[in-house]
């Protein structure tokens, strides 16, 4: 029988070692983290908003408009549900957080108003990247508005 030399124990030991200390890295992140990153989310997608409202009220600018929308929709499409998990109903983030316990309980119903979000999202890009005039983007920003309306009526607290 060979034995099995020291320098590949030695590899098997420090394998396991990284990887014990990869599976503590990967823990889940607190929940104060969570509601300060979902916080932090919104705000960009607001102060986007209000680049292309300001844009449409006062002289449409479309590439101002592209790069605020784009933005809007690779926020309303990157997992923004992944940022409410159990354990964040309350607590502070950059403030308290403003999510009703309710939508904890119909995950089902947050995840479609979160789909719709990103389907019109997606699709205010498109308009504004079509050439459309601003009456047709309006429209479309005004659907867009309705999707973060809807969600709030029904998962928010008013601050």
């Amino acid at each position: 029988m060979t034995s099995i030399p020291r320098s590949l124990r030695l590899a098997v030991i420090a394998g396991a070692l990284v990887g014990a200390a990869a599976a503590i890295a990967q823990q889940a992140p607190k929940p104060e983290n969570l509601i300060k990153w979902r916080q932090s989310a919104f705000q960009v997608v607001a102060w986007n908003s209000g680049r292309i409202k300001s844009s449409l009220d006062s002289g449409y600018n479309k590439e101002q408009v592209l790069k605020a929308a784009t933005a809007i929709a690779a926020i309303a499409n990157s997992g923004l549900g992944s940022l409410f998990p159990a354990g964040t109903e309350t607590g502070k983030g950059w403030h308290d957080t403003t999510a009703k316990a309710e939508l904890f309980a119909n995950s089902a119903k947050f995840a479609e108003l979160g789909g719709d979000f990103g389907k019109e999202s997606g699709e205010l890009v498109r308009v504004v990247s079509s050439g459309a005039d601003a009456a047709a983007v309006k429209d479309q920003f005004g659907k867009l508005q309705k999707t973060c309306k809807s969600c709030h009526d029904e998962f928010r607290n008013a601050n």
